[in-house]
């Protein structure tokens, strides 16, 4: 098991290392240039050229790449070129916003994900479990932005229950800011839960037709318990990697929502730095995003084979 787990630990380190030149290139191809939108494009070539030396812009790809990834190493993410500030500055508080975003929502969408899951497969076949997986086919086809724009509209306009944006201050108490938050993340768990809902019921519904649980059924023992404590268990690898995936999603794919709440998170300041063309910080947001999603994706597969005999096994 230490073995396996090392093994999975330097593959991730490794990914995460081709990973880097992959975000640095696609960087670099993007069109415009942070001189002429910090000088504006009526600034003359003279004027562009040395704001590009002066930010060292005017240096080959290569030597920036090796300076850029130096910097990684030692937890150095740079200076933003638009703003001059250190980039670990500006990330700090957006970071915790998207994290506290996505861990609310996490806590909200997993477990009722899973009751859902567990639910429409101890009653497969009835009305209740043909409702639930209607319901969550609908909610996968509906886009992020409609979604976001339909419950403000519901809620925020119609109602006028809660804020169509939100609204955050030093001093919130949780109470507070969970209410002010309240739309966002309704939408990420609309957007989150279908998946994870789907992958539960799946799972255990292929786990039910296994030789143990047929012995169990011919037992007499009670659907529930099949359910709950033979089942569920034997079918946690493919829950888990599905809940991963979206858990990273949560972190590194809520630039739609974060842009239609204007909430101020990591995925919101690398748009504003697209727009800027704020290489360093789209650079260093883009790594923060690849290294969540490789990180969690690694942390499902070591659980995956530890909550798995058999994978535990053959490793």
């Amino acid at each position: 098991m230490t073995y396996t787990i090392l093994h999975r630990l330097a593959l991730g380190l490794v990914t995460m290392w081709v990973v880097s030149p992959l975000v640095f290139a696609s960087t670099e191809i993007l069109p415009g240039d942070v001189a002429e939108s910090i000088l504006g494009k009526e600034a003359p070539a003279e004027v562009v050229a040395a704001m590009r030396e002066r930010l060292g812009l005017d240096r080959p790809a290569y030597v920036r790449y090796w300076d850029w990834l130096s910097g990684l190493l030692v937890g150095d993410l740079g200076v933003s070129l638009a703003s001059g500030r250190e980039i670990t500055e500006l990330i700090s508080d957006r970071l915790w916003n998207t994290v506290r975003l996505a861990a609310i929502t996490a806590v909200i969408s997993v477990p009722l994900a899973v009751i859902l899951g567990l639910v429409s497969a101890m009653k497969a076949g009835t009305l209740l479990d043909r409702t639930i997986s209607i319901g969550t086919l609908c909610v996968i086809s509906v886009p992020e932005f409609f979604m976001a724009a339909l419950l403000v509209f519901v809620f925020a306009v119609q109602l006028r229950w809660l804020p169509a944006m939100p609204i955050l201050r030093p001093d919130q108490s949780f109470l507070s800011s969970m209410w002010s938050l309240a739309l966002p993340i309704l939408t990420l768990t609309f957007a989150v839960l279908a998946h994870m809902t789907l992958m539960t019921r799946n799972a255990v519904i292929n786990v039910l037709s296994s030789a143990y649980i047929e012995m169990a059924l011919l037992k007499g023992v009670p659907n529930y318990r099949i359910i709950l404590f033979h089942a569920f268990p034997n079918a946690l690898s493919p829950i888990i990697n599905v809940i991963a995936l979206n858990l990273a999603y949560l972190v590194a794919g809520v630039v739609i929502v974060e842009t239609a709440f204007s909430y101020p998170g990591l995925a919101r300041l690398m748009v504003d730095a697209v727009a800027t063309r704020d290489i360093p910080l789209v650079q260093a947001c883009g790594m923060i995003f690849s290294v969540t999603y490789v990180m969690l994706n690694l942390f499902a597969d070591i659980l995956s084979i530890v909550s798995n005999p058999r994978l535990r096994l053959s490793q």
